[in-house]
């Protein structure tokens, strides 16, 4: 049984990390209780995806795309993910404990409600589902419907600029 001065050790570690994580992205609470996992992992898909988190509760969405896509983020440090209300588009990530994670499913929500409507309570009950059948269905989802990731898409508009300048190139069109 471990002794009151490793558990003090450990909530000072744990509490001071949260305290890091506040001051990161201030509008999350990253509180303790339940909503620490799904707060990290919004911070995570924020910073790596074309979604803006939203800095008030909004039902059943987290965040929105730069295009207006709104979207719901989960996230799990187990082998499933939750689900209740069809959301437009849904991204789900399993995260490792150094931080880094993989992307369980990215794309509309839809896709998850067809494969499990007809289980007695959806879109009513909340439902956990193996992060690997959520693999398998985001695997047939085509890139144009998923949310693109910041690189990304960065890259495409470096592309889009750099085809701008080629074609206003007077050397470039001989």
């Amino acid at each position: 049984m471990p002794d009151h001065g490793v558990i003090n050790s450990a909530l000072n570690k744990i509490f001071e990390g949260i305290k890091q994580l506040r001051e990161a992205l201030p509008i999350k609470e990253f509180t303790i209780d339940g909503r620490l996992v799904g707060d990290i992992g919004e911070a995570l898909v924020q910073r790596d995806y074309d979604v803006d988190l939203y800095d008030k509760l909004v039902e059943g969405y987290d965040g929105e795309t730069s295009d207006g896509r709104m979207v719901q983020i989960k996230a799990t440090f187990k082998n499933s993910l939750t689900f209740k209300k069809t959301p437009e588009y849904y991204i789900g990530i399993k995260i490792n404990q150094d931080g880094t994670y993989k992307e369980i499913y990215n794309g509309p929500g839809k896709i998850i409600e067809d494969r499990y409507k007809h289980r007695k309570g959806f879109g009513r009950n909340l439902f956990s589902f193996p992060n690997r059948i959520l693999c398998e269905l985001s695997e047939q989802i085509p890139d144009n419907q998923k949310i693109k990731k910041r690189a990304q898409q960065h890259r495409e508009k470096r592309l889009f600029r750099l085809q701008r300048s080629l074609d206003k190139c007077s050397l470039c069109r001989r």
